[in-house]
């Protein structure tokens, strides 16, 4: 009896083993770390597959109109052209949506929240969240799950993706799922990349005079979008310390002391430091080309617009209730002095930033939606 109880057993522990997902393997550009995994959600290719098809899933929204999609459009590097990216009820975000471009080498998440640090706890605001509302699914927990247990296709998602799991169709499966997905978009195999990895003929002569700009001390530009991913605040397996930066680049100065728009503060709406009013997120500047409207309110609208904000150390608003010299402002990083720049070299500054646009990841069928087209009829 006893011998045929451990027989089972060990029928029993081989399958739960043959069950177990392979080894993600990551594709990894030369030279980039793999993303750091947090311990709870290990990767594997069925939760990959699940979070594309949960990325791109309308009933993600309460209405059934938008998805992850709809504001990180993988053309643009999986941000929003516009400015201000509207939910499910119209309400305009006063932010404008961050690509998702490298994600899950992000050592802060959004633009001004030093507490969103996990993909899977972050995907839980743009769902559930009311302040503003954007997919609108606050109070909608059950219906999400009906929703998605009525779809075929997730009836094998979900058990490949966590198997083992008596109930796999959950919401920490979803956000887990979708933070696998995003770890995924990694995008470094642009003409920067490959000038970088021995191919003399990928950059321009321009653009290698942009490089040397962007690294030199009279523009300082390295110092807040610096390392294989242009930002600061930058993770990855086995790093050590982890910086995590904000900064105030003088883009506003209401009232002479520094002060931004109510609607956005910064880290101060945190913090309630003073000193932390305008402080923001640095973003990568990979695929910086495609990724405008430009700063966390896309109040810049192109590259030539960004860099004369830099020249001048701050932007000049005439009138209107945001007049104010950014320049001027008590609250500015050191990093944002101004500098001269003659229009050959601000042209040559841009081709740099035009050299980090990764084609590839743009078009890459891996991260395209997975859902059948609707059928259009022949015309």
């Amino acid at each position: 009896m006893r011998v045929l109880t451990a027989a089972i057993g060990g029928i029993v522990l081989l399958a739960a083993m043959a069950a177990q997902p392979a080894a993600f393997e990551w594709d990894l550009p030369p030279g980039f770390p793999a993303p750091r995994v947090p311990t709870d959600n290990p990767m594997n290719a069925a939760k990959v597959s699940l979070g594309r098809h949960l990325f791109y899933d309308l009933r993600l929204s309460s209405d059934k109109t938008m998805s992850c999609a709809t504001c990180h459009v993988q053309e643009f590097a999986f941000s929003d052209p516009r400015p201000h990216p509207m939910g499910v009820t119209g309400e305009p975000h006063p932010r404008g949506s961050m690509s998702l471009a490298n994600a899950g080498y992000a050592a802060v998440l959004t633009w001004a929240n030093p507490m969103h640090r996990r993909l899977e706890n972050q995907a839980l605001v743009p769902m559930f969240g009311e302040t503003p509302v954007e997919m609108g699914l606050a109070g909608m927990e059950g219906k999400v799950i009906e929703r998605l247990t009525a779809e075929p296709r997730y009836q094998t998602l979900f058990p490949a993706a966590f198997p083992g799991d008596t109930t796999p169709i959950s919401i920490p499966n979803v956000t887990r799922a979708l933070a696998a997905f995003q770890r995924t978009l990694i995008s470094g195999r642009s003409p920067y990349d490959r000038f970088q990895a021995g191919d003399a003929s990928a950059m321009s002569p321009a653009a290698q005079r942009g490089f040397e700009l962007f690294n030199s001390e009279r523009l300082e530009c390295f110092h807040c979008h610096g390392g294989f991913n242009f930002s600061g605040s930058t993770d990855f397996e086995g790093k050590g310390l982890v910086e995590i930066e904000f900064h105030n680049n003088g883009l506003y100065n209401l009232d002479g002391n520094g002060a931004y728009p109510t609607s956005n503060p910064g880290i101060h709406e945190i913090t309630g430091n003073p000193d932390d009013m305008g402080r923001f997120k640095a973003p990568t500047l990979r695929n910086i080309e495609v990724t405008g409207p430009y700063m966390h309110d896309g109040s810049l609208g192109s590259l030539d617009e960004v860099v004369e904000h830099y020249r001048r150390g701050g932007t000049l608003i005439e009138r209107g209730p945001n007049a104010g010299d950014g320049a001027e402002s008590p609250l500015k990083s050191p990093f944002v002095p101004g500098f001269r720049l003659s229009d050959t070299e601000k042209a040559d500054l841009i081709a740099f930033l035009i050299s980090l646009t990764d084609r590839a990841f743009l078009n890459d069928p891996r991260f395209s939606d997975p859902w059948p087209k609707p059928f259009e009829p022949p015309r």
